[in-house]
């Protein structure tokens, strides 16, 4: 092998943005994904990592369980729909230092640069999901899912509200995402703030909506975070779909509570109580 670009790990990280691009959710530089590797994908990648690394460049946030741990990112201002051509100027390999609060650039962003913007609101993401999963969950996407963002603007901003929606419009809802979808308020990305209120709801669930931005997810490998976000947004394309076709704004029926009970019994996986107990005075949300 000649290049890190034949290694298996960067090869699948590479098809993943290309997989987000043809969906349509990166316009010019939208969207960001990060993975932290396993220390065997270390061991293959490190014969190729710059010869001196990167400066140490805290990130204003710090994870103990993520001391010494490295991350493929994307960077900053880049264009997902790029990597697939030049993966050495549009992606990056970071570690992370032994008090878990800066990182250094080890292989990547040639051309200069430095990891997503969103990288601190991930690195507290990857935290919590490693802690909540035992370590399995190593996948943190963010896309601009055109129709879970126009949801957005006409539900409300409630976890149980969305959820029950995405699960009333496609069957297999339930199945994919048994604990739900959290919601988080608009919040200007990038900061600290819209970090600290995703990981509030990624303590509970496997992806959280952002208002009027899109969606945030995490799963143990990029075929289960893919689609899951794929999943998500295709349930709410349905619901968008059937709410613009009625004439009356909601829908002539749905898949009932009893419905998601039955599924869940059939599939052997636990409905979110929460959720299925949620009562709306307004039917549209049912």
């Amino acid at each position: 092998m000649n290049s890190i670009l034949g290694v298996k790990i960067i090869e699948d990280y590479i098809q993943m943005c290309s997989d987000g691009v043809r969906q349509g959710w990166h316009e010019r530089n939208g969207g960001n994904l990060t993975y932290r590797m396993r220390p065997e994908e270390v061991d293959e990648c490190e014969t190729y990592f710059d010869a001196v690394p990167g400066p140490w460049v805290p990130m204003g946030v710090q994870a103990d369980n993520l001391k010494g741990e490295y991350f493929i990112s994307t960077g900053s201002g880049k264009f997902l729909a790029n990597v697939h051509q030049e993966p050495q100027n549009n992606i990056c390999i970071v570690e992370i230092n032994e008090g878990g609060d800066s990182w250094r650039i080890r292989w990547g962003l040639e051309n200069g640069g430095v990891p997503t913007s969103e990288f601190p609101t991930h690195f507290m993401n990857h935290s919590v999901r490693k802690r909540v999963t035992d370590g399995e969950n190593r996948v943190i996407y963010h896309a601009h899912t055109p129709y879970v963002i126009a949801l957005t603007y006409v539900l409300p901003h409630k976890a149980e509200v969305f959820t029950r929606m995405l699960w009333k419009s496609a069957t297999e809802c339930c199945v994919v995402f048994p604990g739900g979808v959290g919601v988080v308020p608009w919040m200007v990305p990038g900061g600290a703030e819209i970090a600290r209120a995703t990981c509030r709801e990624m303590e509970h669930y496997d992806a959280a909506i952002w208002a009027f931005h899109g969606l945030f997810v995490s799963g143990p490998d990029f075929d289960t975070a893919f689609g899951l976000m794929h999943t998500i947004e295709k349930a709410a394309q349905i619901a968008s779909i059937a709410m613009s076709a009625s004439p009356t704004g909601k829908p002539a029926q749905v898949i009932t509570d009893d419905n998601l009970r039955a599924i869940g019994e059939a599939f052997g996986v636990k409905l979110n109580e929460d959720v299925l107990n949620y009562k709306s005075d307004d039917p549209l949300y049912c």
